[in-house]
């Protein structure tokens, strides 16, 4: 019996344990995440440096409904290249100091960026990574917050959800054992969200589906990847690139994510793969993984 009928056949002996049919539901081709998933563009970097259209056409013919692009608003190519390939565009990460570090108490470059993803009919933004001194101490996340929670309040205005994307340095024990993630659970207003990334919770030290089943009605995108086994975890410093592997080539059961995700009002799902020697091969496993369960 090969991985992917085992999975099968392990999540059909688990539907008998899971309530309403749960994860009938999440392993159905029609789920609403696997029929639209994304895919965060950071994964084809230097193809798409080389060639945005065509790498862009690629992806749609790979399976994939939207992208994530990076860098917003100095993105444009992708963002062509997404429409000429029939690809939509609902989230984008963003130069995330003009939350992080603004200029201004008016987050004037801030208002600039909302201004065009307006116009870009974006209704997702995501603060995407900290640089070691915004998050060198609990004080250093709390500032974080604080400026991420008067971010939100003006991306809401704007129509727009702000989001912070995860890794696993956040999950790193600060000054009384607490971590930055303590932070921000604690912190967050009800405007700002989290965008999940799965992989970097795992290295974090962390369940990603109890994650997100613990943060219902908080989380709305996630990031999917898997981890390469024999990684030890929790680890808080550099990974080897191979340890970035594959939806179902690695550790993490991606159908119990696919289920929490359903519950806890997740929007949109992204599969994104740091390192790959092959990235156009890997995002086909990807998506053949979700679709040939």
């Amino acid at each position: 019996m090969n991985r992917r009928r085992f999975v099968r056949s392990a999540a059909a002996t688990s539907l008998a344990l899971s309530p309403a049919g749960s994860l009938l539901a999440a392993l159905a081709p029609d789920n609403a995440h696997r029929k639209n998933i994304g895919i965060q563009l950071y994964t084809l970097r230097d193809a798409l440096a080389k060639d945005p259209a065509g790498t862009l056409k690629a992806v749609a013919a790979a399976g994939y409904q939207q992208v994530e692009p990076y860098g917003f608003p100095n993105c444009q190519p992708l963002i062509d290249g997404a429409k000429a390939a029939g690809l939509a565009i609902h989230s984008s990460h963003f130069e995330w100091d003009s939350v992080v570090n603004p200029k201004d108490e008016g987050m004037s470059d801030f208002m600039k960026i909302l201004d065009k993803a307006k116009a870009a009919g974006l209704s997702h933004l995501v603060i995407p990574y900290l640089a070691d001194g915004n998050r060198d101490s609990l004080d250093a996340y709390k500032k974080v917050a604080a400026n991420a929670n008067k971010a939100a309040e003006k991306a809401k205005a704007a129509g727009i959800q702000l989001a912070y994307h995860n890794h696993a340095f956040e999950f790193q024990p600060k000054e009384g054992g607490k971590c930055g993630f303590d932070v921000f659970t604690a912190e967050f207003s009800k405007d700002m969200k989290f965008e999940l990334d799965v992989f970097w919770v795992k290295v974090g030290g962390h369940e990603p589906a109890a994650l997100i089943e613990k943060l219902t009605g908080r989380v709305s995108q996630l990031h999917l990847k898997d981890l390469k086994a024999g990684i030890k975890v929790p680890e808080f410093g550099s990974l080897p690139p191979e340890a970035f592997k594959e939806l179902g080539n690695g550790i993490i059961p991606m159908e119990p994510i696919l289920v929490a995700a359903a519950k806890a009002g997740v929007v949109h799902c992204h599969v994104e793969q740091d390192h790959s020697p092959d990235p156009l091969a890997s995002i086909r496993q990807s998506t053949a993984y979700l679709g040939k369960l």
